[in-house]
């Protein structure tokens, strides 16, 4: 090996070679202020350690907080009135899905539910023709045989004790209260959200219930949650370098603080798509009047946060979103040999994980959140009772598990449930006919499916369109590629 003849030729003089910022050439001083920088060639890389922005001031970035001439308060009003309009809009298009998929989470379908009693049930008794001493010769001779014919009666119903009919399947017509949609009618969201639309004491308006409620709560929810967290690792981990990541505990934190601190927006909301569209049936007319009459009835602002119905699935709902989120997708690329794996050097096998992951996340996140909502339709304390535009269970749960046991024993998931018209019996012809079928084993026994004898399918309404949406934010996000800001060195 060989040495070069002269080194000469590879000494670069420090002073020539390229810096982040082209120098400032020497002008005298005198001369100073009068020649300006040279205009820089091509484009000059410095690193950004910019933190993350509140989704407010992403609208204007010329917001910056760490400016000393401070905000400038109208372009600060408009910035809000723009987000506010945005996420206005972007709620009202998914508002009818979210309509739907609530109702069908809420809606109590027992087992038992039978048949409709549409047809008038008859006692039928037999009388024996008394005979009296007559001049009419026609009644004399008659056969007294033929004259014994068995004489229908309309069974009695069971009543109350103020005199009402007792209901005794949520699928009869004549008792079931006309703001109230038909039990079994509807299998999925887009079906409930035709018959929301087709139901004479909802409309289409009613699709739109609890807009406002629920703008606000996503408005508030996308500020409080990267405040929180800034604050949370700011307090904890104060010395941390801007390139280290923070422990996923703190946004995990930062998100069940928001979820409990905008936990009342969520009950509201629910109560609010719940209850009948109508005016005559409403419990509430708005969310403020909702929010008086539950502080003043229900236990005031302990009983909103407090209460084990709400406190309990709150806190499971709000941390188990975050950790599906942010701990599911490295631990799926990690069990299938890829935990090298990350959303900057491999975005599409990570956007492929994070798919992945939040189907799976929805096996368990899907059943606490159909327990949340119903435990949030129940009214405690001295509070009126909820007029729902769909069945609700009549009984209240006492809380998450006993919740979720009533659930999967007590309903039914054939949805819609389909029944087979039984023939009028008119007859003693008819009936030993149907006998006669029965003694010689000849009547059609459809085999039951597994969903009519459990609760499985109601803990998961709403899957199929939540499994949608995933797949359509996933393809979306391989068709929109993200801004190259940052991106790194390259060379001039």
């Amino acid at each position: 090996m060989t040495s070069p003849p002269s080194l000469r030729d590879l000494y670069i003089d420090p002073s020539s070679a390229w810096a982040f910022i082209p120098p400032v050439p020497n002008v005298p001083k005198q001369n100073a202020s009068a020649v300006s920088p040279p205009e820089p060639v091509g484009q000059t890389f410095q690193w950004s350690t910019r933190p993350t922005r509140n989704s407010i001031f992403e609208l204007s970035p010329s917001l910056d907080l760490s400016e000393p001439s401070g905000i400038n308060a109208s372009q600060l009003f408009k910035t809000v009135v723009a987000s506010a309009f945005l996420q206005y809009t972007s709620t009202a298009l998914v508002n009818p899905w979210e309509v739907g998929k609530l109702l069908l989470q809420v809606q109590w379908v027992p087992r038992d539910a039978g048949e409709p009693q549409t047809e008038v049930e008859y006692v039928e008794e037999e009388y024996e023709e008394t005979f009296s001493d007559s001049d009419n010769d026609e009644s004399y001779f008659a056969d007294p045989h033929n004259n014994v014919t068995p004489k229908r009666y309309p069974a009695p119903r069971q009543t109350d004790e103020q005199g009402y009919v007792i209901r005794r399947s949520v699928l009869e017509e004549g008792t079931r209260p006309e703001y109230i949609i038909a039990v079994g009618s509807v299998d999925g969201v887009w079906n409930m959200i035709k018959r929301v639309g087709r139901f004479r004491f909802e409309g289409w308006l009613a699709l739109w219930k609890g807009l406002a409620t629920s703008t606000l709560s996503e408005m508030l929810s996308t500020s409080m949650q990267p405040l929180i967290n800034s604050f949370l690792q700011s307090l904890f981990f104060p010395s941390m370098s801007p390139f280290h990541q923070p422990p996923v505990i703190l946004p995990i934190t930062s998100h069940v603080l928001t979820g409990l601190i905008l936990s009342p927006l969520e009950l509201i909301r629910t109560r609010l798509i719940v209850q009948s569209y109508n005016n005559r049936y409403r419990t509430y007319t708005g969310p403020f009047d909702a929010l008086h009459k539950i502080l003043r009835d229900e236990g005031g602002l302990k009983g909103i946060y407090f209460h084990p119905n709400l406190l309990i699935p709150t806190l499971l709902d709000s941390a188990l979103r975050p950790i599906v989120s942010f701990a599911l997708p490295g631990l799926i690329a990690s069990y299938f040999g890829a935990s090298h794996i990350t959303e900057e050097t491999h975005p599409v096998a990570w956007g492929c994980a994070e798919l992945t992951a939040s189907c799976i996340g929805l096996l368990v996140t899907l059943p606490i959140e159909t327990i949340r909502r119903r435990l949030q339709v129940q009214v405690r304390g001295a509070a009126e009772p909820i007029k729902g535009c769909v069945e609700l269970r009549p009984a209240p749960y006492n809380g998450v598990v006993d919740a979720f046991w009533h659930i999967l024993t007590e309903e039914r998931s054939d949805l819609p449930i389909t029944y087979r018209r039984r023939p009028r019996r008119n007859s003693k012809s008819a009936k030993s006919k149907d006998d006669e079928k029965e003694e010689k084993g000849e009547v059609d026994d459809e085999p039951e499916s597994i969903w009519k004898n459990t609760g499985l399918g109601q803990l998961y309404r709403g899957l199929g369109m939540r499994l949608g949406a995933s797949a359509i934010y996933f393809v979306l996000n391989l068709i929109v590629s993200p801004e190259q800001t940052d991106a790194g060195w390259v060379e001039i």
